[in-house]
């Protein structure tokens, strides 16, 4: 059994992490800490504390999750490392890669385990588009756009000011570029598109990046100014496409208070599968709908469990990390150095 504790008791915790911690036997959530009260109602059988060495001096908690803002993971990931705790961090992972590189070497001297919460590789629409590339009927891989986009003004033109916290690089393309690596490996090169639409010194509010691997170019794209959403994933083979128009499900039904212990969460309906359409190898025309994979974050919590009792590898590797933040952070440097 693997005991763990929450640092931070928020939309995160109480949304993307519990509801699929607790589809896993074999892993129990003993602690909660939070500096100030929560809205959130509190789950029975939880402790809840205002005093962090609650968890940092508890010898019955072995794993510490950080869902707090992502400035404050660096320190906190060290003070628990420093406590003996392993520790599961939110995502962006820390704000440099040089603050992942010190975390790294310090788990693996004590010899603890650390890793970043890349739970959106487990996302439906990712899941379903991996299959329709490894089945082969796209024939030589050409070009994959995926989007993560919102109609939501609102957002950037409340921000005054530029910040890493704010960022819809840091904050958004921390999902979809761990999904691209995860799947392409590291790039040959980048080309960056990271804007602030507002105005200089406001909002990182867009990004549109182009990682490239040999002849095929994987764009990662979002904004916030999209009154219609494109689609989730776009995939071009010389033989054929692929089209998934709609995100994983997960979150909305998340959003209605509908939880994974329902047979049907997060599934996607007819309407939602993605559309295949390509030429055989006989010269056939093919379009047809492709049944989504299942979307299940809780995949995460068992793939860590299973690295800190049975020595699995990694979920998610070291230097995907590192890689995704210094991706992050060139992004933002390209930004500020074409608004100078």
């Amino acid at each position: 059994m693997l005991t763990i504790a929450y640092i931070g008791n928020g939309k995160s915790t109480n949304r993307y992490h519990l509801p699929f911690v607790q589809k896993i036997k074999d892993i129990r959530v003993k602690t909660i800490y939070s500096r100030s009260a929560s809205p959130w109602q509190p789950v029975e059988g939880i402790t809840y504390t205002d005093k962090i060495e609650d968890l940092l001096s508890d010898p019955e908690i072995q794993l510490i999750v950080l869902s707090v803002r992502a400035k404050a993971h660096y320190q906190l990931a060290k003070d628990c490392l420093t406590a003996g705790k392993h520790v599961l961090v939110e995502k962006p992972f820390t704000e440099t890669a040089e603050e992942a590189r010190e975390l790294f070497a310090l788990a693996k001297e004590k010899g603890l385990f650390i890793q970043a919460y890349q739970n959106r590789r487990f996302d439906s629409d990712f899941l379903t588009t991996q299959k329709v590339i490894q089945s082969g009927v796209l024939g030589e891989l050409l070009e994959v756009e995926m989007h993560y986009d919102y109609f939501r003004p609102e957002v950037p033109e409340s921000v005054e000011d530029f910040s890493l916290d704010t960022s819809y690089l840091y904050g958004h393309a921390c999902h979809t570029i761990d999904q691209v690596l995860s799947f392409f490996g590291r790039p040959d090169h980048i080309h960056y598109d990271v804007r602030q639409l507002l105005g200089p010194n406001r909002m990182n509010d867009y990004f549109d990046l182009d990682l490239y691997y040999g002849s095929t170019k994987v764009s990662v794209k979002s904004s916030y100014f999209r009154i219609k959403e494109r689609p989730s994933f776009v995939v071009y083979g010389k033989k054929g496409m692929f089209i998934k128009a709609t995100k994983d499900r997960q979150e909305e039904d998340l959003k209605k208070f509908y939880l994974p212990n329902h047979p049907d969460f997060g599934l996607d309906l007819p309407e939602h599968y993605g559309v295949l359409t390509y030429v055989d190898e006989n010269g056939g025309y093919h379009e047809e709908k492709v049944i989504s994979e299942v979307g299940d974050y809780s995949r995460v919590y068992q793939a860590l469990h299973d690295s800190i009792f049975h020595g699995a590898d990694k979920l998610i590797q070291d230097q995907e990390t590192i890689l995704q933040i210094e991706i992050l952070e060139e992004g933002i440097r390209r930004m500020k150095e074409n608004q100078a």
